[in-house]
């Protein structure tokens, strides 16, 4: 099955847009969990177990695992193996270098860890992301657009008569011959979406950005999905994670994730219906 199969898959039978966000910081783990790596893979379980019927995916920001140490990877393959095997993993580690160093890091996330997908830094060009799209059953998430305010030092810069990131998503077609190529455009750039939308109407868009970075939701499901009110993978991380910081912080993530899978499935029945 392809990845885009395998993602409208999943969103039909969970009617879902929703993807969430395992940026699990120790730190910030109810108290009762205490703070160790065991306590991360405890957590990260209870949330999926909650939820996995009203996601379409779960992405995993590699940094807060990197940052257990040896340890680590060990979290990282307990929490996939926890996560319905229909439903979308993308491992998010903004990888982007030279050739050979990006094949060893597609090896790692797709071969070794068996992520369906990876978020990927093109700035250094083709050769940094074409090992990530050698197979259509894998997806390549482009940063073209992103949710952070420092977005505006570079991504926006006009080369050309036309902005920087939409150069960007230009490559990214000419690149996509496998139909495996995604794009992250943050839900903090709601008059920048449509547009890119138009110049990629077929392609998965990952977008970030919503919950506790202000977000515009209805313009993400309006401007992020393709025609069929599909494709757009909308993320939530600490507005669901750390909804309660209680012993109910599963329970109380399972209530925001259904909160916002009804919010965008009203705005997918105002806009595609």
């Amino acid at each position: 099955m392809t990845f885009i199969d395998k993602l409208r898959r999943v969103q039909r039978k969970n009617k879902s847009l929703l993807c969430i966000g395992l940026d699990t910081d120790p730190a910030k783990l109810p108290r009762h969990l205490g703070r160790s790596r065991g306590a991360v893979l405890h957590f990260n379980q209870s949330i999926i177990e909650a939820t996995s019927d009203l996601a379409c995916a779960y992405k995993l920001n590699l940094a807060f695992y990197e940052a257990l140490g040896e340890r680590g990877w060990a979290v990282i393959r307990e929490t996939l193996a926890a996560i319905p095997r229909n439903v979308i993993t993308i491992g998010d580690g903004k990888r982007g270098d030279i050739g050979n160093t990006a094949e060893q890091y597609a090896h790692a996330l797709f071969d070794e860890l068996q992520f369906d997908s990876a978020t990927v830094n093109p700035y250094m060009g083709y050769d940094s992301v074409e090992p990530f799209i050698r197979s259509d059953k894998r997806c390549a998430f482009v940063l073209a657009l992103t949710s952070n305010e420092g977005s505006n030092d570079f991504q926006r810069l006009i080369f050309r008569g036309r902005p920087l990131y939409e150069k960007v998503v230009q490559a990214a077609m000419k690149w996509n011959t496998k139909n495996n190529i995604g794009l992250v455009v943050g839900a903090t750039h709601p008059t920048e979406l449509e547009p890119i939308r138009i110049l990629s109407p077929s392609v998965p868009i990952l977008i970030p950005g919503i919950g506790k970075q202000g977000g515009d939701l209805e313009s993400a499901v309006r401007f992020g999905c393709d025609a069929d009110g599909e494709l757009a993978i909308i993320n939530a991380s600490r507005s669901i994670l750390f909804a309660s910081s209680g012993k109910d912080f599963a329970a109380a993530a399972r209530n925001e994730a259904l909160r916002l899978r009804s919010q965008i499935q009203n705005y997918r029945k105002q806009f595609f219906s």
